[in-house]
């Protein structure tokens, strides 16, 4: 089972997350129904701020690992979708708890909500015993290809590669899928997958301090967003809405960045997979060196900025190399407001090398325009 080491430990051959979970059967029980404040990884987030602009409609997010329990009252009737290879139970309950962070319903009777509520899910589960089969992992994602996902969720990875892993990366990426996975690794130097493959977008993990907490770290990483203390859907709920908290994982940080990846693809349909995936990593906020981060990536996400921000015409396509004195200024929306008709599909594609040169020039900016009243970075309760 992959997880930060110490965070998470298991029973019966099923997740458990933070207080004890386990069943009488050993498998995933809720703590309750979570009515205290709104969880610090919510807040940092914040998408009901976006929700008047997008609630992720219209897209289709494949969840991969250990399957979503859709008896939890808070996903929408029709909100998982059926069919060959989906799976409808979690006796685990990590993928549960990552579904909920994309696409959880705002309830009255609880403070959790997901990021993209309007989003439907795709709910795929492969063997996950002895670091996950990359064989089978590859063909979950090939389901989600077929299926049409356009973001793909990989909240469990494999610890090993393979060629077909691989192969099944670079057909989603042609599909124009965005491919999330978590940076999961529990020994110091080793690597997941498909977290590792080029192309996908590693997520790391921070605690409410922003502070990493991942023990996988490399030049592949490529944002963090919130992996510990959190809050969200339980299975084990039996048709009323239920929750686990405080939950720590990796995978869940890479939830908060696939729901953030569906509302990005509501709002601007036009972008392909790379763009999408450029936007979030040019809109995070940077860590404290403004460089690259081996733990955190190229920072924080940012979902209102992801969303809303106008990034100029004159950014460098697929592949190319821009120069640092024509860096992109990302410009950040002070409200939601009607769609920006100046943002489309080749103005923000960027490379990894173009992203680097830039990122001196786009933390100024950022600085600049929180000294005009943009909203401050967060990572406290």
């Amino acid at each position: 089972m992959l997880a930060v080491a110490g965070l998470v430990a298991a029973s019966g051959g099923c997740g458990v997350f933070g207080a004890p979970a386990a069943s009488a059967q050993g498998c995933a029980n809720p703590s309750g129904t979570y009515s205290g404040e709104i969880p610090w990884g919510q807040r940092l987030v914040d998408p009901a701020r976006l929700w008047p602009l997008t609630r992720g409609e219209g897209q289709l997010v494949a969840v991969i690992g250990t399957g979503v329990d859709g008896q939890n009252a808070q996903f929408a009737p029709g909100q998982l979708e059926g069919g060959a290879r989906t799976e409808r139970t979690d006796c685990d309950g990590r993928g549960t708890i990552a579904a909920g962070i994309v696409g959880a319903q705002p309830d009255p009777s609880t403070t959790f909500a997901g990021v993209a509520p309007g989003a439907h899910l795709l709910p795929i589960r492969y063997a996950t015993s002895d670091g996950g089969d990359p064989g089978e992992l590859a063909e979950a994602i090939d389901t989600a290809v077929d299926r049409r996902a356009g973001v793909i969720l990989v909240a469990v990875p494999a610890a090993a590669d393979s060629p077909a892993l691989s192969s099944a990366v670079a057909r989603a990426r042609s599909a124009g899928a965005v491919v999330v996975s978590a940076a999961a690794a529990s020994q110091q130097g080793a690597r997941t997958y498909p977290t590792a493959t080029s192309g996908v977008l590693a997520v790391g993990s921070v605690n409410p301090a922003g502070e990493p907490v991942q023990t996988e770290a490399g030049d592949h990483v490529g944002l963090a967003a919130p992996g510990a203390e959190l809050v969200s859907t339980s299975a084990g709920a039996g048709g009323a809405v239920a929750h686990r908290w405080p939950v720590t994982d990796p995978g869940l940080a890479a939830a908060y960045v696939a729901g953030v990846a569906a509302l990005v693809r509501a709002y601007h349909p036009a972008l392909s997979g790379e763009q999408v995936v450029t936007r979030l990593t040019l809109t995070a906020h940077r860590p404290p060196s403004g460089a690259h981060d081996p733990r955190l990536g190229w920072g924080v996400l940012d979902a209102y900025a992801a969303v809303s921000s106008t990034l100029p015409a004159d950014v460098a396509g697929p592949g190319a190399v821009a120069p640092a004195a024509s860096a992109p200024v990302v410009v950040p929306a002070a409200a939601p407001a009607p769609r920006p008709s100046d943002v489309t599909a080749g103005t923000i594609a960027l490379a990894g090398v173009a992203l680097a040169a830039a990122a001196g020039v786009t933390v100024a900016a950022v600085r600049r325009a929180r000294r005009r009243g943009w909203r401050p970075s967060r990572f406290t309760p």
